[in-house]
């Protein structure tokens, strides 16, 4: 009886559910004869500290391990960045960079010294993963690197012979060291952050004194042909607008871009973030109008740095987003490893569409981090991994790197998510560099399909194709040793009839369509 009982509960509940279930109509305008500004590939970059099992176990097993490797990097981990074309990766931090000293990472890896990782659980650090590694993955992953120099805890002179060890052609005594530990050609050196979150962990300065010290540190950056780096000063901690607005105006001219760093926390609350998994739909929608918030942070640091920089020569670099929840249980809190759900991967197409819509000043997006730290890419345990909700996102997106913006005027509808108010879906439009047109839908609704009514205008086009993103489940996550529960699948619900496309989006998902 019991058991009748429960069965007829759990049918009955699962009617309910059907029966709220519903759909939302809306309508969205395309301009293709209006083409807006490049959606650099630099958008879709990546971020990877020294931090949790970030590094060691997830890029780094050694020349000896067991695990498939080239020169002691994992060639599985290799292999999925490759898969999203990885444009750039950001390293050794984050807070581990204003306490990194770059000679702890060079020369024989069994007389490099043993440090504590004083901002990460006080973790070992055993130096196997510096300089030449670093640049040795991001060649084999085809990314650009993006280093993270010491400002907080160093000074210009270790920048400098940093800089020219990497990048020096010449036989001076730094090109010749760089030689003689393996590396005869000069690094390729496209972006270095000079300092980072210069507010908090990397010395707790004021936006006036971190001016000052920019300034001190770019008169040795040398830039000239020989380093055309692009420098990138420590911004702003979330809506801290004051920062962006006093850096760039004191040290705008010695600047060429300027980063900004926000997370999304479902409370707000740093000291209940909220869980990765087993979260109801009250987080779910929590969440979301977190996220959301990024679209009025851009317009609002972007205001500013237009104020000071009218011209915009100065990029505006998100180079640490992402969510961030309680860690998983049992798990050491200074690891920061939290589990990637189907949340994940529409959060992060919602912020893909968000950062298209500003990529005259957007030039470079990293998010935090790639693996096994916060909103991951890639899960590993031993010799196997996970490629995440949040991967496959990127993978869908990768047709919008070097892509053109196309104004996509669209009239989505507000929605309650058990209390919370958020808009049901926002979308981008782009084409690409293989002369098709791409339309991306991030469904928030957990529990309604979209119906979007798309005018087409000026644009001619036969044929839709495309890929959706989604699971029965608002926590679907993808597990170790089994099929992938979350991964991109064909997109049926795409129409073309004259002048006017169709997209069918179920609830709670991503959906990426080309047009030709």
């Amino acid at each position: 009886m019991a058991k009748t009982f429960l069965g007829a509960a759990v049918a009955l509940l699962a009617m309910a559910a059907s029966a709220q279930a519903g759909e939302i109509s809306a309508t969205a305008t395309l301009k293709a004869d209006k083409p807006g500004a490049p959606i650099s590939r630099y958008i879709y970059g990546q971020f990877s500290e020294h931090l949790g099992a970030g590094i060691y176990d997830g890029v780094w097993v050694g020349p000896d391990s067991k695990i498939p490797n080239v020169r002691g990097i994992r060639s599985d981990v290799v292999a999925a960045l490759k898969d999203i074309k990885t444009p750039v990766i950001r390293w050794p931090g984050g807070c581990f960079a204003d306490e990194y000293r770059w000679r702890d990472g060079i020369g024989p890896r069994d007389k490099r010294p043993s440090r504590k990782n004083n901002w990460w659980g006080g973790s070992p650090e055993t130096n196997a993963f510096g300089t030449h590694e670093f640049m040795d993955f991001a060649e084999q992953v085809g990314a650009d690197p993006y280093v993270s120099i010491n400002v907080g805890s160093s000074n210009p002179t270790e920048m400098r012979e940093w800089i020219e060890y990497m990048i020096s052609p010449g036989d001076d005594t730094l090109a010749q060291e760089r030689r003689a530990n393996g590396r005869d050609k000069p690094f390729n050196l496209p972006f270095v952050g000079i300092g980072n979150e210069s507010w908090g962990c990397g010395g707790e300065m004021t936006a006036e004194y971190y001016a000052n010290e920019y300034r001190r540190f770019s008169a040795f950056f040398h830039k000239n042909d020989d380093n055309k780096a692009v420098r990138i000063a420590s911004g702003a901690n979330s809506f801290d607008v004051n920062w962006t607005d006093v850096v760039t105006k004191n040290a705008g001219k010695y600047m060429d871009a300027i980063s900004l760093h926000y997370y999304t926390i479902p409370t707000g609350k740093w000291s209940k973030k909220g869980a990765a998994t087993g979260f109801d739909k009250a987080a779910w929608g929590q969440t979301f109008a977190q996220t959301l918030r990024m679209d009025d942070l851009l317009k609002q640091h972007i205001a500013a740095m237009d104020k000071n920089d009218p011209s915009k020569r100065i990029g505006l670099y998100v180079d640490e987003w992402g969510t961030w929840y309680d860690v998983e249980p049992g798990t050491n809190p200074g690891h920061l490893y939290q589990l990637n759900t189907l949340r994940d991967g529409v959060l992060a197409a919602a912020n893909f569409n968000i950062f298209h819509r500003y990529t005259d000043r957007v030039k470079m997006t990293n998010i935090a981090q790639t693996i096994n730290v916060l909103q991951a890419m890639i899960l590993t345990q031993g010799d196997k991994i996970v490629l995440t909700p949040t991967y496959y996102a990127y993978k869908m997106y990768v047709p919008f790197q070097d892509s053109t913006a196309i104004p996509l005027d669209v009239d989505a509808p507000e929605i309650d998510v058990a209390g919370t108010k958020i808009p049901a879906f926002n979308a981008s439009a782009a084409k690409g560099k293989d002369g098709k047109t791409y339309v991306a839908v991030a469904n928030m609704s957990p529990d309604d399909g979209v119906k979007l009514s798309v005018a087409l205008g000026d644009l001619k086009a036969k044929s839709v194709s495309g890929q959706v993103l989604t699971a029965d489940k608002m926590d679907a996550m993808n597990a170790f040793g089994v099929k992938p529960t979350v991964a991109p699948a064909p997109f049926k619900g795409g129409k073309i009839a004259g002048d006017k496309l169709t997209l069918d989006i179920p609830a709670k998902s991503v959906v990426v369509v080309a047009l030709d």
